[in-house]
């Protein structure tokens, strides 16, 4: 006998012929029709909750409808019928759970080898190169004193203007000017030292 579905607080529905033992296979298309017809609002819910759209949500429904005649044809429902609402609510639930997992791999995905490349791809060489030039240039301004540094860093990285740099390292505009002209000067020499 196979796993019984999620079972889900549905509320009963009247059903035609309530009995303990398993109805006959006329029975169980009265019975299962009269499920359908009283409950399809609750089970599109059921559909809908678990994240199906109102198209799928009626087709989960329908799927899950053929999926309890099946079982019932082989006597792998509840034996008490009145159990039947839940368990179908439980096929309607995994239903729509497979319908969003299926729809959301079978979404196209892009190719990356399909992809064309920028036309000014660098390559694997220029990628380097410029690595390790940002490395020497990192090796540089590290070899400046303190205060020079501050003013590389606030002035030409982070482009701050020249009153804020002069303000928060406590000295003049003039200074700053100064200090970086000093700076770019230091760094031209230890860039091309090198070369």
């Amino acid at each position: 006998m196979s796993p019984a579905p999620e079972q889900l607080d549905v509320a009963p529905v009247t059903l035609r012929s309530p009995v303990s033992e398993p109805p006959e296979a006329t029975d169980v298309l009265g019975i299962l029709s009269d499920l359908a017809r009283t409950g399809r609002s609750d089970l599109v819910r059921t559909a809908r909750r678990e994240g199906a759209g109102p198209e799928d949500a009626v087709e989960a429904v329908q799927d899950a409808l053929c999926t309890f005649l099946q079982l019932a044809q082989k006597r792998e429902t509840p034996a008490d019928a009145a159990q039947w609402p839940a368990y179908l609510a439980g096929i309607v639930r995994n239903v729509a759970r497979n319908k969003r997992r299926r729809h959301h791999v079978a979404r196209p995905h892009a190719d990356l080898d399909a992809l064309p490349l920028p036309s000014d791809a660098a390559t694997a060489e220029k990628l380097v190169a410029e690595a390790e030039e940002h490395v020497r240039l990192r090796a540089c301004v590290d070899q400046l004193c303190e205060t020079q540094k501050a003013v590389v860093m606030l002035r030409l990285l982070e482009e701050r203007p020249g009153e804020d740099v002069a303000d928060s390292l406590g000295i003049s505009r003039g200074y700053v000017d100064v200090l970086l002209h000093r700076a770019k000067a230091s760094l031209r020499v230890c860039m091309t030292a090198n070369d």
